[in-house]
C-alpha cells in the first residue's frame, strides 16, 4: 500500500483509504463531516511556536524541517503514530492531510518522509 499526501481543501482522491488529519488546528471553513476523516492526530504536529516561527515562509523550510525533525524524535506520541500508519499500510493506502496551501514546503511532506524512514524500524 502506498503513503500519500493530499490538502484538505482539495477533492479527495481516495476516499477508500485511511484519511488522517496532521495539522495542529482544524482548517478553516472545513466541516467535519466534509473532511471524512478517520483520524485528527494534532499531537504530531509541529509546537505551536515552531508553527509560528515558520509562518510558512519557503526560505525557512530546511530550519523547519530540522526542527520538526527534532520534534518528532522527542514527541512521545511519534512512535505509536508510526506504528498506527504502519499497521493501517498493511492493508490500505494512508493519506496524511494537511491545510497548507504551500504543497512542497509544509509539516505533511516532512512528516510522510520522517514516516518512511522510520516504518521499517517496528
Amino acid at each position: 500500500m502506498e503513503l500519500k499526501l493530499e490538502r484538505i481543501y482539495d477533492k479527495p482522491q481516495d476516499l477508500s483509504g485511511y484519511r488522517v488529519l496532521v495539522d495542529r488546528l482544524w482548517p478553516r471553513g472545513i466541516s467535519k463531516v466534509n473532511a471524512k476523516l478517520d483520524e485528527w492526530e494534532k499531537e504530531i504536529a509541529p509546537s505551536k511556536e515552531l508553527r509560528k516561527w515558520f509562518s510558512h515562509d519557503p526560505e525557512k523550510f530546511p530550519d523547519f524541517k530540522t526542527k520538526y525533525i527534532a520534534e518528532l524524535d522527542d514527541n512521545p506520541k511519534t512512535s505509536d503514530f508510526i506504528k498506527l500508519i504502519g499497521e493501517h499500510l498493511k492493508t490500505t493506502n494512508v493519506i496524511l492531510l494537511y491545510g497548507a496551501k504551500d504543497r512542497e514546503n509544509n509539516q505533511a511532506v516532512v512528516l510522510k518522509h520522517y514516516l518512511t524512514d522510520h516504518l521499517g524500524q517496528f
